[in-house]
């Protein structure tokens, strides 16, 4: 199994300008292979090109890390791949100078890659230093590094390790069941009678956002004042983003270690943004992101995320007798039964959410 971690990383300006000229020769070599690439098609004449034969046209090339030249080419056949099994996704395209992610990819080769107490040795780059917040276990091999330079300034390195198959749960143990229902207000409610209780930070941030972007509206494009304004408008985002990943992995580190089996919605989140203009709410929830931590952390434990099916009746069958009923409204936020079955709408179709898991994986 394979894991990354993110860390912070402090370069200095001689590393600030090779980190540049690397982002640059990346996005360069993409945009001039893909060139050469339609034309190949075109005229049907095939073309060799390898980063190598583009060195000897170009030998600024060769200033920066021949390992992630290499992987701009196979980054570009994934593209051309992609492309082929999904045409409806579009013909690969050209990564713009100013709005593309500034961001590069290289492999560990002969030890070319270490991390040395507070600094991780790059090719080509050095030593640079970086913040190792959380401990790397001694059995886990280094595979690659992505470093990235984010829109509001800051510098991080992605790295990809190898991490050892943790050994399934004993097979004689009862297995413990929840299920999750997606909460417009809140994020989420648990089988359980729970509730997530999700912040809300974009809300509570968006004044401050609005702020500094009207501020970035009366600078002049294109100037010094224009990208230091850019910059603090990105900061904001960026603040936003951790603070919803924070609340979203100690939520589902939570949960995957109370719990072998969790079930959730199989729910269309794009879709839903863009209908009834839920599109602020959903993407301020991530429930999309928070269902894909949830699944790793319980395959690493040897746990389980299943999905029910979108069209699945949870709010209105009767968590108790099985009965559906049809009439029920958005409106009515307590579902009474003829059983005599009366709590919460959210609860009730979580816990019809865990018992079609429960279903699922036994079927």
């Amino acid at each position: 199994m394979n894991r990354a971690m993110r860390f912070r990383i402090e370069p200095n300006k001689e590393q600030r300008i090779l980190f540049a000229k690397t982002f640059g020769c990346c996005r360069f070599l993409y945009n001039r292979m893909l060139t050469d690439r339609t034309l190949s098609e075109m005229t049907g004449e095939r073309i060799k090109s390898t980063p190598a034969v583009y060195k000897k046209e170009f030998p600024w090339l060769r200033e920066v890390d021949s390992i992630a030249l290499c992987n701009v080419q196979l980054d570009l056949e994934k593209a051309f791949r992609d492309h082929r099994k999904m045409p409806e996704r579009g013909y690969p395209r050209y990564k713009s100078k100013h709005h593309s992610k500034r961001s590069y990819k290289t492999n560990l080769v002969n030890d070319n890659i270490r991390i040395e107490g507070k600094k991780i040795r790059l090719p080509k780059v050095g030593a640079v230093k970086i913040r190792v917040h959380r401990e790397i276990p001694d059995d886990w091999k280094l595979k690659n590094v992505t470093i990235v330079k984010e829109p509001s300034g800051k510098y991080y390195a992605s790295i990809l390790f190898e991490m050892p198959e943790s050994e399934n749960q004993a097979n004689g143990t009862e297995k413990r069941y929840l299920g999750i229902d997606y909460a417009m207000d809140g994020l989420a409610v648990m089988s359980d009678g729970t509730r997530a209780e999700y912040p809300k930070y974009y809300r509570k941030s968006e004044e401050k956002l609005a702020r500094e972007q009207r501020k970035l509206a009366r600078c002049v494009k294109g100037s010094r004042n224009y990208a230091k304004q850019k910059c603090k408008v990105a900061a904001v985002h960026e603040k936003i983003s951790n603070q919803r990943k924070d609340f979203l992995h100690k939520l589902s580190r939570k949960l995957a270690n109370g719990y072998d089996v969790i079930g959730v919605e199989d729910i269309d989140m794009r879709a839903m943004s863009q209908s009834l203009h839920f599109g602020k709410s959903v993407s301020d929830n991530g429930f999309g992101m928070f269902r894909t931590m949830l699944t790793y952390k319980l395959e690493e434990q040897g746990g389980e995320l299943v999905k029910v099916d979108r069209f699945f009746p949870s709010s209105k069958r009767c968590s108790k007798c099985g009965k559906i009923k049809e009439d029920l409204a958005l409106s009515d936020r307590i579902y009474r039964c003829e059983c005599g079955c009366e709590l919460d709408r959210d609860v009730n179709a979580a816990i019809n959410i865990r018992m079609e898991a429960a279903r699922l994986r036994a079927s």
